[in-house]
């Protein structure tokens, strides 16, 4: 194993799971070891009530994240969920919505078949996944969560060459289903802006992905029963210690499972959850540095 180890070196990853737990010393661009995301706000009304529930606890959040789909949204929802975004200065991350689930193929239903994720069949499929793109671009959305390696690389393509804004960013969903350095590093390459390893990832194995890139890990800090049901809050201080800059993804526990239609008195469940891991971050690292509101670059 001595020479497969040194070859991975020499081409900058990892010879291992990092089990020392190293302290990364990498940041957000504004300093911050780490930022709140609450996944699965699927319209407007859910959006308001988490913001507006956060803002009584006092606490700051860094991103909202639709996971249902941009084609299951109207216009005016877009726009108003935009508007929503600016006013509480948190980023808004839209699904783009063909995905194997939605597809007229039943194998991802099958046992065997749900190994795929949610990947895209068919360049037709891709063609539309960049036309929900397009389409949100236009009504203010900047931020997109991805189910396909194919599909980033064309919309990084997109957005180098102009056919997108080139403000626009990237986050890499869980069911893309990686969870080693190397996909990591391969995900970063082809234009990921964040990296949402799956979701029982492991300490060790987070410390060996910090290694290998720098954008932001997406990490689950507990999940819906649909994908395991855990909650992680007594590892969010080390998480954030071993993974920063990190992006905590929190409330999926109140959902039954990822496109779970978020009621406006779920949203507010998921806000207690996030003071809940706040509350374990200030008892257990309370000099874990986290984004200001306003801060978002």
């Amino acid at each position: 194993m001595k020479e497969t180890k040194a070859f991975l070196r020499r081409n900058g990853l990892p010879t291992g799971d990092q089990y020392e737990l190293l302290t990364s010393q990498k940041r957000f661009q504004d300093g911050a070891q780490y930022r709140f995301e609450v996944p699965g706000i699927q319209g407007p009304g859910p959006m308001k009530a988490l913001l507006e529930e956060l803002d009584n606890y006092g606490i700051v959040i860094h991103r909202v994240t639709q996971t249902k789909g941009i084609m299951t949204l109207t216009d005016n929802e877009i726009t108003e969920m935009v508007q929503i975004s600016e006013k509480h200065q948190v980023e808004l991350v839209l699904a783009i919505g063909p995905r194997a689930t939605y597809d007229t193929s039943a194998s991802v239903h099958t046992i065997e078949g749900q190994r795929m994720g949610y990947r895209l069949r068919g360049q037709d499929q891709i063609i539309r996944a960049i036309e929900e793109v397009k389409r949100a671009s236009k009504l203010g959305c900047k931020s997109f969560l991805v189910y396909d390696e194919g599909s980033l690389w064309i919309l990084n393509k997109a957005r180098e060459e102009g056919e997108i804004p080139k403000e626009s960013k990237f986050k890499i969903s869980a069911h893309c289903g990686h969870g080693n350095p190397c996909s990591a590093k391969l995900i970063e390459m082809i234009g990921a802006n964040s990296f949402n390893p799956v979701r029982d990832i492991q300490l060790q194995m987070l410390g060996a992905i910090r290694e290998a890139i720098d954008i932001p890990i997406d990490v689950h800090t507990e999940n819906p029963t649909s994908s395991g049901g855990f909650i992680r809050h007594y590892e969010v201080p080390e998480m954030i210690r071993v993974a920063a800059p990190i992006y905590l993804k929190t409330g999926g526990s109140v959902a039954q499972n990822h496109s779970w239609e978020t009621t406006d008195s779920d949203a507010k469940k998921r806000a207690k959850q996030v003071s809940l891991v706040k509350r374990m971050i200030e008892t257990y690292y309370p000099e874990a540095i986290c984004s200001k509101k306003g801060s978002i670059k």
